[in-house]
C-alpha cells in the first residue's frame, strides 16, 4: 500500500511539473546583435547572420526609409522615440526596412541595439519577453513580422497593455517594431461585421481598432510603379555584377512583372535570382532578401 501511495504521488508531482511554466533561461545579450524568442521553454535563440538587404538597395520608400531611421536612431542613443507600424502593400521591403535599420544603428555605434524577432503566433507571450528585457543594460528593438489578428483572436488585448497600458508600461530598453498588410490589423470583414452586429456599434470598433492607435508611427507602403520597380532591378543588379546592358536588363524585367502580375521589391529580387541563376552568377554571399 505504501508503495502504491509513493507511485501516486510521484505520478501527481511529475503533471505538476509539466503544468508549471517553465522557467526563463538566463538572458545574455553580449552572445549577438540579434536573437528570436522561443516561449516554450521561454528562452532567447542568438542569430549570428542576420539575413537583410543594405538600406541604399530599398527603392521606392524614400519617406519611410527617413523617418524609420531617425526614430530608431534616436532610440539607439537614449532618447524618446515611437513604436512603429509598417502596414500596406506585399513585398515592398517593410520587415526588411527594419532590419536594414537596425544594421544603421549599429554602424553609427556598434553593439548599441539589439535586434528580437518575436513570431505572431507568441504576442501573447510578449509580457514575458518584456519582464525578461526590463532589467537589461542593451537597448532592444522588437519585431513582430506579419502580425494580424482573425476573429475570435483576443491576443491583440494583451498587446494593447503592452504597449500603452499597465503599470509597469513598456521598459525603457525596449522599442515594438511591427509590420502588417492591414493597416489596423484586422480584416474589413471583421470591423463591419462587429458594426453590424454590436449592441453599441462604434464601441466595439473602437475597441478594436484602437490597438493600431498605440503604435506613434505609422508607416504606409504602397504598390511601386515602373520606374521605381526598375531602380529596384538596377540596384540589385549592380550589387551582385550582373554581366547584361541595361537594356536587356529593364526588357526581361518588364516581362517579369507581367508574367507576374505585380510589381514591388520581392518580385524584383525574384527575377534577379532567375537572371543570375541563367547568367551563371552566384548570389548566396548577397545580403538582400526582402521580405513582407
Amino acid at each position: 500500500m505504501e508503495q502504491t501511495t509513493i507511485d501516486l504521488l510521484t505520478r501527481i508531482a511529475d503533471a505538476l511539473d509539466r503544468l508549471a511554466p517553465s522557467r526563463v533561461a538566463a538572458v545574455d545579450l553580449t552572445q549577438a546583435d540579434a536573437f528570436v524568442w522561443h516561449p516554450s521553454p521561454a528562452h532567447l535563440a542568438p542569430v549570428r547572420t542576420i539575413s537583410r538587404v543594405e538600406i541604399g538597395l530599398l527603392k521606392g520608400v524614400d519617406r519611410q526609409k527617413s523617418i524609420l531611421v531617425e526614430n530608431t536612431l534616436r532610440f539607439a542613443r537614449g532618447l524618446p522615440a515611437n513604436n512603429a507600424m509598417l502596414w500596406g502593400a506585399r513585398g515592398m521591403g517593410k520587415s526588411s526596412l527594419v532590419k536594414a535599420t537596425h544594421a544603421v544603428a549599429n554602424q553609427e555605434n556598434p553593439g548599441c541595439l539589439v535586434l528580437i524577432e518575436i513570431h505572431r503566433e507568441d504576442i501573447r507571450t510578449l509580457p514575458d519577453l518584456l519582464n525578461l528585457l526590463r532589467p537589461e543594460s542593451r537597448r532592444c528593438l522588437i519585431l513582430c513580422d506579419d502580425l494580424s489578428f482573425e476573429k475570435e483572436d483576443a491576443d491583440y488585448k494583451a498587446l494593447k497593455s503592452v504597449l500603452d497600458g499597465g503599470i509597469e508600461g513598456r521598459p525603457d530598453n525596449v522599442l515594438f517594431y511591427a509590420t502588417s498588410n492591414r493597416r489596423h490589423l484586422m480584416p474589413r470583414d471583421m470591423i463591419d461585421n462587429e458594426r453590424s452586429t454590436a449592441i453599441n456599434p462604434n464601441e466595439s470598433i473602437e475597441e478594436k481598432v484602437s490597438l493600431s492607435d498605440r503604435f506613434g508611427l505609422w508607416l504606409g507602403f504602397h504598390n511601386c510603379d515602373q520606374p521605381t520597380f526598375l531602380a529596384m532591378i538596377d540596384g540589385y543588379a549592380a550589387n551582385i555584377g550582373l554581366p547584361i546592358t541595361t537594356e536587356a536588363l529593364h526588357a526581361e524585367a518588364v516581362e517579369w512583372s507581367v508574367t507576374r502580375g505585380a510589381r514591388s521589391g520581392r518580385v524584383a529580387w525574384q527575377f534577379i535570382q532567375e537572371m543570375a541563376g541563367r547568367l551563371g552568377v552566384v548570389t548566396k554571399d548577397v545580403q538582400a532578401f526582402p521580405d513582407r
